[in-house]
């Protein structure tokens, strides 16, 4: 309660007096709440003079309320004339209707949520609490989805990227089945086929165990398998893949060579899709019967290799564009696939310490791409294989050999393969047959597919081992099934390895001539 007294006197003595007395109790109660909030709060009159802070808003604000009461918004807080909160704080005064907002005050170095409301007194009322923490979890949270998006893009531009290059070495490859068709096995067009068959299925070897390993490519560590490889047999294999889709466009293939041999300490199969790349998308982009040129040359301590072309050319602000990921420069240009071609071109060159770059003397002058690769030496490559590409030999000597698959066309091709190297093969298909066939034959060398309908491969060999008659039997798994945790299974199941479809010739060799 406030009470306020008049006494008049007169010659020194009391006259009257008047009283007058006025409850403050909910000003009092106001004030006090007010003061005990831990959000800041400020008002404002009609004409934009502060006339009250409470102790929280010199707290968030860093301001004393003596320096600031009695002067306006702008002159308190000059930082803040024309930005968001202020442009919010005129359309209350204005329209009289509450607003909130979240804002970042650079000046404080903290996000504020701000509430301003109209007051019947004609100004306005300002509520304000720090956020920054819960600024923070969320900046952190929208980082953490933000990092699974990415994740889960790049995974999918991975599986995309993978279909894509899938295709390239299918054409030759039933090229070469037609081609064996029609000529006489044992000359030297079918062996061509045959070699060329050989590079194409070694690269869907690769992009298969790519596939598998798609968790670790998603993380961008993609290893390369290098060797020292002539850049001529590269090309060679490039083109092989490139031919088909060259020759449907009615294009002109120019291919110069050094005379010189040029080596690299290089992935091949990578490096070849680099190249089948450049000319798939040199072929996709020049206008029926046009040319195309692969040029490679030596330029110091680097390999040059180029592909130009005669078609519709780039346009100059698109030239670092175009190995973006899913870039389609514009209509004339988009020919339809996915646009990640070039994007893997240049991920694999600088996986292989080299570099790519784009040239163009504009819209329908051509475009040439050239590949800058650091050179290994000028020497005879090391040799890949004493047996790859080699005819299929006999074995030093014969085995009983059971191969159980319930792919009837690969158990029947192995077992065909090992008869022809002089073995004495059955066959079956399922687990049980595989079982039975065990127990009867008595095989030397077990290759068992492991996902089979049924009785699969792992319980197979499970039962195989619990005979005492088999202990000599030697199991491997053959299966298309290779991650690290099969690999394990397998371990436990008793199986004395662990093979990956397809077989490579020499591996075969090994296990058969392994004492």
């Amino acid at each position: 309660m406030r009470i306020t007294s008049n006494v008049r006197r007169e010659n020194g003595r009391f006259l009257h007096t008047r009283c007058i007395t006025r409850d403050v109790s909910q000003e009092r109660q106001t004030v006090d709440y007010l003061e005990g909030l831990m959000e800041g709060f400020v008002a404002y009159d009609g004409a934009w003079v502060m006339t009250y802070m409470n102790a929280a808003g010199e707290r968030l604000l860093n301001r004393r309320r003596r320096d600031v009461l009695g002067k306006t918004w702008h002159q308190a807080f000059p930082h803040a004339v024309g930005n968001p909160v202020d442009h919010m704080y005129q359309r209350v005064m204005r329209t009289r209707v509450a607003e909130r907002m979240e804002y970042f005050y650079a000046h404080y170095g903290r996000w504020l949520e701000i509430s301003a409301s109209p007051v019947s007194t004609g100004g306005v009322a300002v509520y304000f609490r720090d956020i920054s923490d819960r600024m923070k979890a969320f900046t952190e949270l929208k980082s953490a989805t933000e990092r699974l998006r990415d994740a889960d893009r790049r995974k999918d531009e991975f599986l995309a990227t993978l279909a894509h290059e899938l295709r390239n070495p299918l054409a030759p490859i039933r090229n070469g089945l037609h081609l064996l068709r029609m000529v006489d096995r044992s000359s030297e067009a079918a062996e061509q086929a045959r070699a060329m068959m050989e590079r194409q299925m070694s690269h869907l070897v690769r992009l298969v165990d790519d596939l598998l390993e798609v968790s670790r490519i998603t993380r961008g560590k993609l290893d390369l398998r290098r060797e020292s490889v002539e850049l001529a047999g590269i090309v060679g294999s490039a083109v092989d893949t490139s031919r088909p889709v060259i020759e449907a466009a009615g294009h002109t293939l120019q291919v110069d060579l050094p005379p010189e041999t040029i080596t690299l300490n290089a992935d091949p199969v990578r490096l070849a899709q680099v190249l089948a790349n450049l000319l798939n998308n040199a072929a996709k982009y020049t206008p029926q019967g046009g040319t195309i040129r692969l040029q490679v040359r030596r330029e110091g301590g680097d390999a040059l290799i180029s592909v130009r072309d005669s078609g519709v050319g780039i346009a100059p602000d698109m030239l670092e564009r175009v190995f973006d990921m899913f870039t389609q420069l514009d209509s004339t240009r988009a020919q339809g696939g996915l646009g990640i071609g070039l994007t893997l071109a240049k991920s694999l060159v600088e996986l292989h310490g080299g570099r790519i770059q784009a040239e163009s003397g504009g819209a329908g002058k051509g475009s040439e791409f050239v590949v800058r690769l650091p050179l290994l030496g000028a020497h005879k490559p090391a040799t890949r294989s004493a047996r790859e590409g080699a005819a299929v030999l006999p074995s030093a000597r014969s085995r009983r050999i059971l191969v159980v698959d319930d792919n009837v066309d690969a158990a029947q091709s192995l077992g065909m393969l090992l008869r022809q190297m002089g073995h004495e093969v059955d066959v079956a298909h399922d687990g049980q047959a595989a079982v039975d066939a065990a127990r009867s034959r008595r095989p030397q060398l077990l290759f068992l597919d492991l996902s089979m309908p049924g009785l699969d491969g792992l319980a197979v060999a499970r039962r195989l081992r619990a005979e005492p008659e088999l202990r000599a039997l030697r199991i491997y798994a053959l299966t298309g099934r290779g991650q690290d945790d099969d690999r394990r299974r397998a371990r436990e199941a008793g199986f004395d390895g662990h093979l990956v479809k397809p077989l490579a010739l020499d591996t075969l060799h090994g296990i058969l001539e392994a004492p």
